[in-house]
């Protein structure tokens, strides 16, 4: 029946659950997100029988805690832990104020695809990926997932329908249209501007932005992101055409809130890369496919590419992009960036 929702309908609405403070059902355990999760509700899941706060491995090796698990480990809960007991094993903020936490005493054994398909729901969240999780039976109301068909689902790649377009007269370009973009899974819309009239059978000008609120509105220094967009813009005006697919998955696709943790913890001390593994989350967590998917939809087989980063040459390639050139895209350095421009050249590989 139609009017029943589709798995990547129950999966979206299992996300805003949890960025709500309400549990979800995955796989024979109630999981709960710590950075959303209220006292009242973390004591009606500890009545419910024993309880483990599951992490990324990322996160397990900053507290030294023994990792069983591909990916993963699940922490035992005391009896009485309390939300901060929660909340400073999963938001390294504190870290350095008290840097011996725990114990982490972790389980082994037994099936953890229920834990991993959290963790992947929590990404997709934007949360940090820390979840509590009870062995329970399904509570009537609460969303309920398999964990199977939801690493799948979150694992591949994401449908892309066209809403509207409309032409949208630039300072780098006059003759440009904005393009948006909506995903099937409920996720957040792309944009595509394009630049003059490219033809569809050469290799179009092209850049995948990904968005930075504090870079491309507020012009932050920390990074060169806004430089980036305009001059990849200007140079698009230069050239009489282009494509800019403006893709929104801020702070490498852990979003802003989480974005600006890592911000905290670089002035602690700790690189891009270092800050991001604290939190739980890999070097880049965003979905290129996405730039390869709207490129498709536009009618574009072939790029000359904007980029710095060979991931992305790569990532084209292997979806059927042809990448003729790679168009390097250098900003200026700054005292407050070159750190971060040098940690993108030694860690992540850009050729900067």
């Amino acid at each position: 029946m139609s009017l029943i929702p589709t798995l990547a309908e129950t999966a979206a609405r299992a996300r805003a659950d949890l960025r709500m403070g309400l549990p979800v059902v995955i796989g024979g355990h109630l999981a709960a997100a710590v950075e959303t999760l209220s006292a009242a509700r973390l004591a009606d899941l500890q009545a419910l029988g024993p309880a483990a706060l599951v992490l990324t491995a990322r996160r397990a090796e900053t507290l030294k805690a023994r990792i069983y698990d591909p990916g993963l480990a699940r922490v035992k809960v005391p009896g009485d832990a309390d939300l901060g007991w929660l909340r400073a094993l999963s938001d390294p903020a504190g870290d350095l104020m008290t840097p011996m936490k725990g114990p982490c005493f972790t389980e082994r054994g037994g099936d953890v695809q229920p834990h991993q398909a959290a963790l992947a729901l929590a990404k997709s969240a934007q949360l940090l990926p820390a979840m509590l999780m009870v062995p329970a039976a399904p509570q009537p109301g609460l969303t309920s997932l398999q964990p199977g068909p939801l690493l799948a689902l979150l694992a591949s790649e994401t449908a892309m329908h066209p809403v509207v377009a409309a032409r949208l007269p630039l300072g780098a370009a006059e003759r440009t249209r904005l393009h948006i973009f909506r995903p099937d899974d409920g996720g957040t819309e792309h944009y595509a501007i394009e630049i003059g009239d490219p033809p569809r059978d050469a290799p179009v000008l092209a850049r995948l932005h990904s968005a930075c609120f504090t870079g491309d509105v507020l012009g932050s220094l920390k990074c060169d992101c806004g430089p980036q967009l305009h001059g990849a813009l200007t140079a698009m005006g230069k050239n009489g055409s282009g494509v800019l697919l403006y893709l929104n998955q801020e702070g490498r696709g852990i979003g802003l809130a989480n974005k600006m943790r890592a911000y905290d913890l670089q002035n602690q001390g700790f690189d891009t890369v270092e800050a991001n593994h604290r939190l739980g989350f890999e070097d880049d967590e965003r979905d290129f496919r996405v730039g390869a998917a709207l490129l498709r939809r536009l009618g574009f087989t072939s790029t000359r590419l904007m980029t710095n980063n060979p991931r992305k040459v790569a990532m084209l390639e292997s979806h059927g992009i042809t990448v003729a050139e790679r168009v390097p895209l250098i900003a200026a350095r700054n005292r407050f960036n070159t750190d971060y421009l040098d940690t993108k050249s030694s860690k992540s590989g850009h050729l900067l």
